[in-house]
């Protein structure tokens, strides 16, 4: 069988599973075990186990756990909740102030966390009743509660870099350090968007009440009092990551310890809020594993076949300017990201991606913060974006799925715009890497 009937059987068949509604994880590993079997025999079984160890058997992987673990103890100590009350008091009285603060909001609980699912929830359990409270327009509040939470798979600490970076063995500090000014930029889009609709239209985002903005100067600095230990923990981490003080693992894990002992301080350090934490570690874990085996058994399949220098040779080879081979890259993750979860588009496309990317002379640092942008937009991509799910879960009754999507769009867009500010600039991505 040539190649090109192999490579349109494998995806062929994977997209026609998913459709039918089985599990990624699942998909993947019967593609990979029919193939393997089917071209290379019994032999196919012990290529496939051993490339699902050597993916288990990297170090760096322990960070993933630590980083949902520190993340899961943020959500549940209050720390969100506390900062999103003491931007309040700071913002209120501005036009679109609640959603300029709830962005900020975002902004910081994404460097704080890196998890996506958890800032959605609290956001729209904080933030979404407060605006339409104070008469928001619904669709804006709603988009910016969905843009600002998918903020988490941009900003540092990322699980999506951490697993691009093992996926495609670069240095997951240098990752950190590029997606840091494109995750500000788009926050800094999301905030300049809110504030220039709300000037032109102020019924879209109103102050908040005189009562509720007029207090003290003093309660005001006691309002940022209880999040300056979070904060502080989350932001050293990523300090002894950018200086070289620690590796990703070893800060993943002090930053555990130090969150704990944050939360022990607020005394909010309980066993249910413990035993509630690793019950979601374990489970976001054990999902990210099932469709790493899966995924990672297949590409190995398709690499003994031949399939990335088939696709390489096929890219490499068009005609065309190697800024337009990118372009389709993105283009192809696009239409992924409406039907896939990003760990399978990973595990699945970098493996072939990057190999193109540093053939035609660019950098693999600046293509994965490309894949993190687009990532973004997957978040809230319909009909499957997750982030409208995830607020759709804690909204009120009244408000629809399709309300939620119809949201999205203008913040959408936006993404895209930085997306393509990224591709055009690189240096706006390499240049903080590159001061080490």
């Amino acid at each position: 069988m040539s190649i090109e009937l192999i490579t349109v059987a494998m995806f062929g068949g994977m997209i026609v599973l998913l459709l039918l509604g089985l599990p990624l994880a699942f998909v993947t590993g019967i593609i990979a075990v029919t193939f393997g079997l089917g071209l290379f025999g019994l032999p196919s079984l012990l290529l496939i186990s051993s490339r699902v160890y050597s993916f288990m058997n990297e170090y760096v992987l322990v960070s993933v756990p630590m980083f949902i673990l520190m993340a899961s103890i943020m959500e549940r100590s209050g720390v969100a909740r506390d900062l999103f009350r003491a931007m309040h008091v700071w913002a209120g009285g501005l036009k679109g102030g609640l959603a300029v603060q709830t962005t900020l909001a975002a902004t910081v609980m994404a460097a704080m966390t890196g998890i996506i699912g958890g800032e959605i929830v609290l956001l729209g359990l904080v933030a979404l009743p407060q605006m339409l409270r104070l008469g928001y327009d619904r669709k804006l509040a709603i988009g910016t509660i969905c843009a600002g939470g998918s903020l988490g798979s941009m900003i540092p600490p990322s699980i999506v870099l951490v697993i691009y970076g093992l996926t495609v063995n670069v240095s997951i500090g240098d990752l950190f350090a590029a997606a840091v000014v494109p995750g500000l930029i788009m926050s800094g889009m999301y905030i300049a968007y809110i504030l220039i609709r709300c000037h032109l239209d102020p019924s879209l985002g109103p102050p908040a009440p005189e009562e509720e903005r007029n207090i003290p100067f003093a309660e005001k600095l006691r309002a940022l009092k209880s999040i300056a230990l979070p904060m502080l923990i989350a932001f050293s981490v990523l300090g002894t990551i950018y200086t070289g003080i620690a590796s990703v693992t070893e800060a993943a894990g002090m930053g555990v310890v130090g969150t704990a002992v944050a939360a022990a301080i607020r005394r909010e350090f309980t066993w249910p809020m413990l035993q509630g934490a690793l019950t979601q570690t374990m489970a976001a874990c054990g999902i990210l594993l099932w469709v790493s085996f899966g995924a990672t058994a297949m590409i190995g399949v398709y690499n003994l076949a031949g399939g990335p220098a088939f696709v390489r040779n096929l890219m490499v080879g068009l005609p065309v300017a190697p800024i337009v081979v990118v372009l389709i890259m993105m283009a192809i993750l696009l239409v992924l990201g409406c039907l896939m979860d990003w760990i399978g588009i990973c595990l699945l496309t970098m493996p072939v991606f990057v190999p193109i990317v540093k053939a035609l002379g660019y950098d693999p640092i600046w293509f994965g913060v490309l894949f993190c942008m687009n990532m973004q937009i997957s978040y809230l991509s319909p009909p499957f974006g997750p982030a409208a799910f995830y607020l759709k879960g804690v909204a009120p009754p009244d408000i629809s799925l399709n309300e939620i999507f119809a949201s999205l769009w203008p913040f959408m867009g936006l993404q895209a715009v930085a997306l393509f500010l990224i591709i055009m600039f690189p240096g706006i991505a390499l240049w903080l890497p590159g001061l080490n």
